[in-house]
């Protein structure tokens, strides 16, 4: 008999599960108002006008504590104080009665002239809390003014103590500073002046991280080598190429380093050696050695030393760089939003496995197959039934009975999986007769999901075990879906849309939308600024006209190549690594480093596309699904006729992941899946993923439009940034050109472009972009300037433009021409 091995399709909770989860409610209900973000503000505030308040109280204090102090002792005398306010004695501090009695507490009674680091620790906290941010690190300075209040209490105690206690300023010691004085004063004796001075030297040296005294230091110190390897100063041998080292090295790293870079080179000709704390002499050859050997001499750089160690300063004074921060405010979406479907249980009884399992053996008894075991396993759209078969029977004869089984059973959607990976079992399966709703808020609320540390986490579905399938983007990389009309492949769009909107901070993805049907992805306009990207000057967000899509996959081209020149800098792989530097504080912003944030490019029905635009998507789809997964542009491409002409071979070798609903043919899913089956699917959300030599299949979640809605509008009515993410401008070659650059309206950097193209002899946008400070867009414009002028070549891709300029002298030459030239005119 044929037997459920899913069994948690009826299970139920325990009571005493049930119960201990409400007596933990309780607990959580009070927990809500402390984190409240509005409870979090209103403390913020208040420690920071207590800060306020407490510093011109203190302030006041120092002017006014002579004429406050009858009142203040009146008030802590035994008597009622009532009779101070009724009498019509006024306090002459700022803040009046409270601001000179707390004054009176923090100043005479408690610590002195050390009371005025109680202030701003409390706006520190307050500032914190309110705008999430430090002015300066809380434990740094609480370490400093803990030390400098009893250093200080200490030192006036004891200056008030050997006048025996008659100084008129006996308050800055404050009572704390003078108990502690008479303390020490009886241990110690004048000793304690000894523990004072020693005290603060100690606190100086590991606060402020003193490793050397220079006054101690020799004024002429002898470069370490020097004996070793010149005998005498007629010797002096200049190293190839020193001199401009020397000239240009400490400018360029004059930004990024607080000392300056640690250079080990020989000395320079025909000069006495002289004190420098630029350059110390290492050389580890022979003089024969370098002159035979001029062309690359040793130079050992600690650069990268020097950074590392600067990148831990930083980020021990303002911990690691959080781009969250951009919107810190942000709220991710709820699971709220989402409907929450009663009653979508599978409804598989055991007398439809019965049922089914014995027409199964029959069908195969009847061509003579034996089997030896059978079991089925329930899934929310079909059943898995796994069979042993006899010895000595060939897996072929029982895959060629897949027509006949389906006739047997009177079931469209017959898939037999033979054998199943991993197993020594042949897996038939059989749709239910009533299928299970599985809705996306079931599929979100599990732990896979909403604990998953994956980088561009989707939640595809459910498998035939039960088990939600969520699949990282990221390594896919690129997903090619396809299926026919009314199967479920919009709302699969949308279900991957709301996985990454569900786990990706703006500041960490952005969104490529492009919808030629003009209505599918119209709903996502609304995250514009938080999401979405688009070229310059586009007034749409999602891209329908066929033209701007050539335009915008070129400009994703261009990104590519930009990233991969950024990586390069940075000495980095892919985007992981770069943004962990980034964030590590490893790589400046001055040198146009940013933290860079993944970009998914969804592609609704890429058939229309091909029938209009042909070569000119094609190329640069097949561009972007070669080279760039590594810098974190991922595809999503969809279609509705998975036929050749369609997905190209380009294309389909580009796509190792492919995600299909139901088709019409068998030609059709041997196209989309390199394997029969998706024309055996049963509609509504069944899809089979091939990834690599594997395929599963499974049900997609259910999101309805009203859905996405609400979750649209809920991240559209937050702060967003003030626009979309702008992508590098492109021009198509029947838009603009060089021919229409008019050359007498330059940039104001063309000159300083123009020189620093010559100088390193490379035409690239991204070295104008990281050595001028310039955004890419200026950038682009500058390069098609120089284009113009005949400084560098024609656009050729990838590649770097030909600098057709090879000497200064020859572009000083071109530049007084095209000023004399446009002054004429």
């Amino acid at each position: 008999m044929a037997q459920n091995t899913y069994k948690s399709n009826t299970f139920k909770k325990p009571e005493k599960e049930k119960k201990g989860k409400s007596s933990k409610s309780n607990f959580k209900f009070n927990l809500q108002f402390i984190r409240d973000p509005r409870f979090k503000l209103a403390v913020g505030f208040f420690l920071m006008g207590t800060a306020i308040s407490l510093f011109l109280a203190l302030f006041s204090f120092l002017f006014t504590w002579q004429a406050d102090q009858s009142v203040v002792q009146a008030w802590f005398s035994p008597n009622d104080s009532s009779g101070i306010v009724e009498s019509g004695q006024e306090a002459k501090n700022w803040l009046r009665l409270f601001g000179a009695i707390i004054s009176h507490v923090f100043i005479t009674r408690w610590f002195g002239i050390a009371a005025f680091f109680v202030p701003p620790l409390l706006f520190l906290i307050g500032f914190k809390i309110v705008f999430n941010r430090e002015l300066m690190r809380i434990f740094s300075y609480s370490i400093f003014a803990i030390f400098s209040t009893i250093w200080l209490c200490l030192f006036f105690g004891y200056m008030v103590e050997i006048n025996d206690g008659g100084s008129e300023w006996s308050y800055l010691a404050g009572g704390l500073g003078y108990k502690l004085a008479v303390y020490s004063q009886g241990m110690f004796g004048w000793g304690t002046f000894l523990i004072l001075m020693f005290t603060l030297l100690v606190f100086i040296i590991f606060y402020f991280n003193v490793t050397a005294i220079p006054l101690f230091q020799p004024k002429d110190p002898k470069p370490m080598g020097v004996d070793a390897i010149l005998p005498d100063e007629e010797n002096t041998v200049l190293a190839p190429n020193y001199t401009d080292e020397k000239d240009n090295w400490p400018e360029q790293k004059k930004d990024e380093l607080p000392e300056p870079v640690m250079v080990k080179t020989p000395p320079v000709v025909a000069e006495p050696i002289k004190p420098s704390n630029e350059i110390k002499l290492d050389v580890q050859r022979p003089v024969e050695a370098i002159k035979k050997d001029s062309k690359e001499p040793v130079f050992i750089v600690e650069e990268t030393l020097e950074t590392d160690q600067l990148a831990e300063q930083l980020v021990e004074q303002q911990g690691e760089y959080d781009p969250t921060l951009d919107l810190s405010n942000y709220k991710f979406p709820t699971l709220e939003l989402l409907n929450e479907y009663d009653g979508g249980k599978s409804g598989v009884t055991q007398e439809e496995l019965n049922e089914n399992k014995d027409r199964i053996v029959a069908t195969l008894v009847n061509f003579k197959i034996g089997i030896q075991s059978i079991k089925a396993t329930i899934g929310p759209t079909v059943t898995l039934y796994e069979i042993v078969p006899d010895a000595g029977i060939k897996i072929s004869r029982i895959k060629n009975l897949e027509d006949d089984i389906a006739l047997s059973l009177s079931a469209l959607g017959i898939r037999i999986i033979a054998p199943i990976p991993g197993k020594g079992t042949i897996g038939i399966e059989v749709p239910n007769k009533n299928r299970e709703m599985v809705s996306i808020r079931s599929v979100f609320a599990i732990p896979a999901f909403a604990k998953t540390d994956k980088e561009l986490p989707v939640a595809l579905g459910k498998t035939i075990s039960n088990e939600v399938l969520v699949i990282d983007l990221a390594k896919m990389p690129h997903l090619l879906v396809a299926g026919a009309t009314g199967q479920g492949k919009s709302v699969g769009l949308n279900v991957i849309l709301a996985s990454l909107l569900y786990k990706r901070h703006p500041s960490q993805l952005k969104l490529v939308l492009v919808d030629p049907k003009k209505v599918e992805m119209s709903l996502f306009s609304k995250i514009e600024r938080h999401y979405l990207a688009k070229l310059p000057n586009s007034e749409e967000s999602i891209i329908t006209d066929t033209k701007k899509v050539v335009h915008t996959l070129n400009s994703l081209c261009i990104e590519m190549e930009n990233r991969y020149e950024i990586l390069k800098d940075a000495g980095v792989r892919n985007l992981k690594e770069y943004n962990a530097k980034f964030i590590a504080r490893k790589l400046n912003p001055k040198e146009g480093h940013r933290f860079l944030p993944y970009i998914v490019l969804v592609i609704d029905e890429l058939a229309d596309l091909m029938m209009t635009a042909g070569k000119e998507v094609e190329t640069p789809i097949a561009r972007l699904a070669q080279l760039a997964r590594a810098i974190g542009i991922h595809l999503v491409v969809a279609t509705q006729r998975p036929s050749v002409n369609v997905i190209t071979g380009v294309i389909k070798a580009n796509f190792p992941a492919r995600l299909s609903f139901r088709v019409t043919s068998k030609v059709d899913s041997r196209t989309i899946l390199d394997a029969g089956g998706a024309d055996q699917l049963v509609g509504q959300g069944d899809m089979l993923l091939a990834s690599g030599s594997e395929v599963v299949r499974l049900q997609c979640p259910f999101v309805d439009t009203p859905e996405i809605e609400r979750v649209c509008d809920f991240i559209g009515s937050q702060r967003g940034y003030d626009s979309a993410y702008m992508l590098p401008e492109y021009e198509g070659d029947d838009e603009g050109g060089v021919a229409d650059i008019d050359l007498s309206d330059r940039d104001a950097l063309f000159e300083d472009a123009a020189r620093l193209i010559v100088m390193h002899q490379q035409g690239s946008t991204s070295l104008i972009q990281r050595k001028l400070k310039l955004g890419y867009n200026r950038a682009g414009r500058l390069i098609d300037q120089l284009e113009a002028a005949g400084i560098v070549g024609a656009f050729e891709g990838s590649k770097a433009r030909e600098v057709l300029i090879k000497d200064e002298l020859s572009l000083e030459q071109l530049l007084t021409s095209l000023k004399e030239r446009h002054s004429q005119s």
